[in-house]
């Protein structure tokens, strides 16, 4: 008899559904052949089968989000020293129309054209060298001088948002690689404002895109030192010369504005603007030696992006008194996001010496980074080896909040071998995968399958979208899995007691004939 076909009996069998998903011909033709008698059906209100959560962005995470008072640390990978590396892969941008034979604003290996960016923590400053790159798909560090400078300003002044106009906060701050327009610029002076602190300085954001548009050096220059002047004034106030008492120094206006967020959640776009300067300068200039490895192994380099790790850390509520761990963590990436978004303590351990050796770089560099905007990141911890043998993961599993695995490209047998050590979760943990660990997410828990690791959790699908991950254009999906022991036992103690009654009916009834 073909496996697909069911037993012919007297009446028309009912295809079984579960949970509104309509079983496979396999599954049921199973079902039929090896159990006559088909166990009762039992399912709680804990559901194993596919579901969905509302929106992330229902789920607010609160941030404990302090003003950093430690020293400045010294590990930092600047943005000139990330370019300087790299030097012969840039060429000038700006050109200076008053003079064509000016050759500062051209690449120079000993004297390239630089500025530099107030950050709002106090002393925390950093130099850019003004070149664009020869590929367009590198780091460019006068968009990103331009994107952080927008978002301090955003930062120190959030009343004042609404008076950025649509248009100015969603330009597109690419910048062009054609020919500079022929003609000198033309004057920008405007009557709007920087600030209400400063009346009489013209709106300097307008004055820098305008100057990068067209290409106008020493415009850009004058402009970008009017804004570092704005900028000073706010951290360092002036003092009375007339006060001869001990009262303090003004505050730094800048850092009040970051412990406005005291006790809320990091803003999306500062998150975002400290992990993309981070990525930029401790990841990008060692992407040719990341992209060596053996496709179609679980050494393939691929990344969650910012946008997808943010609604995971909003779904499963991972805030400063967690712990995350990151199996396969690459570059350490998300682990950098966890604790710089919620203030957790992140672990992450990868086998590929190439990712781990970057996230050895990254880490500290993220903790400089954050330090330069007033954020003090939750801790971190990197390690290479093998996720599969390594005892500090043991003896932090038992510990951890959420676990994320990434485990597109893993082959069976490490699925397999991971499964074992989430009995050491806790109650109410989540593991995070692409590939799920529950063998059969529809089906319902029986005597066949009880005693399966993954019978352990309340199992979810959800769909990511085209941006969210490194290594396709397209969609997928991603599922949580959360631990639930006392729905598991309460099944258990469910199906013992289904089986000892049908045993003690079966006796009954060999006896009587």
């Amino acid at each position: 008899m073909p496996r697909d076909k069911k037993r012919r009996t007297d009446t028309k069998p009912k295809k079984r559904v579960v949970s509104g998903r309509r079983l496979s011909r396999r599954a049921s033709s199973s079902s039929t052949i090896d159990s006559p008698e088909p166990e009762p059906p039992y399912r709680p209100s804990r559901s194993r089968s596919v579901s969905h959560f509302a929106n992330p962005e229902d789920y607010p995470v609160q941030k404990r989000c302090w003003v950093s008072a430690e020293p400045q640390p010294n590990a930092e990978q600047s943005s000139l020293e990330a370019v300087k590396e790299h030097l012969k892969t840039y060429r000038g941008y700006f050109t200076n129309y008053q003079d064509p034979r000016d050759r500062s604003f051209q690449q120079d290996p000993r004297n390239s054209p630089t500025v530099q960016l107030e950050y709002p923590n106090t002393t925390a400053l950093e130099k850019f060298i003004v070149l664009a790159p020869r590929d367009g798909d590198h780091y460019n560090p006068i968009m990103d001088l331009e994107q952080t400078l927008y978002c301090i300003v955003r930062s120190a002044y959030p009343s004042k948002e609404s008076t950025l106009d649509p248009s100015r906060r969603a330009v597109s701050l690419s910048i062009s690689t054609k020919h500079p327009p022929t003609s000198p610029p033309v004057s920008t002076t405007s009557n709007d404002d920087f600030s209400d602190d400063l009346p009489s300085k013209p709106r300097i954001l307008r004055r820098i895109q305008r100057a990068v548009h067209l290409k106008d050096g020493p415009a850009f220059m004058a402009a970008l030192d009017e804004a570092n002047k704005v900028l000073c004034k706010l951290k360092y106030p002036p003092v009375d010369p007339d006060i001869m008492d001990d009262r303090p120094c003004p505050p730094n206006r800048l850092l009040e504005g970051v412990s406005r967020w005291e006790d809320k959640e990091l803003p999306k776009d500062v998150l975002m603007r400290i992990l993309e300067e981070n990525y930029q300068r401790s990841v990008g200039p060692w992407m040719g030696s990341l992209k060596k490895y053996e496709a179609f192994s679980q050494n393939v380099y691929g990344e969650l992006m910012p946008s997808l790790v943010y609604k995971i850390i909003r779904q499963t509520g991972l805030n400063a008194d967690s712990l995350f761990l990151d199996l396969g963590s690459g570059v350490g990436n998300i682990v950098a996001q966890a604790s710089l978004q919620t203030g957790c303590r992140s672990y992450g351990i990868e086998l590929a010496h190439a990712p781990a050796e970057v996230a050895a770089r990254m880490v500290p560099n993220l903790r400089a980074r954050a330090h330069m905007w007033g954020i003090k990141c939750g801790e971190i911890e990197v390690e290479e080896g093998d996720m599969l043998k390594s005892s500090r993961v043991n003896e932090l599993m038992s510990q951890a909040d959420v676990v994320l695995i990434d485990n597109k490209a893993f082959p069976p047998r490490v699925n397999e071998e991971l499964r074992p050590k989430f009995l050491d979760l806790k109650e109410g943990a989540y593991v995070i995968s692409l590939v799920p660990f529950a063998q059969t997410l529809s089906a319902r828990v029986t005597q066949r399958n009880v005693d399966d690791i993954s019978t352990i959790f309340e199992v979810h699908e959800f769909q990511y979208h085209s941006g969210d991950v490194s290594w396709g254009n397209g969609g997928g999906t991603y599922y949580v899995h959360r631990v639930d022991r006392k729905g598991y036992a309460e099944m258990r103690t469910h199906l013992e007691r289904s089986s000892s009654s049908r045993s003690s009916s079966g006796r009954s009834s060999r006896r009587r004939s």
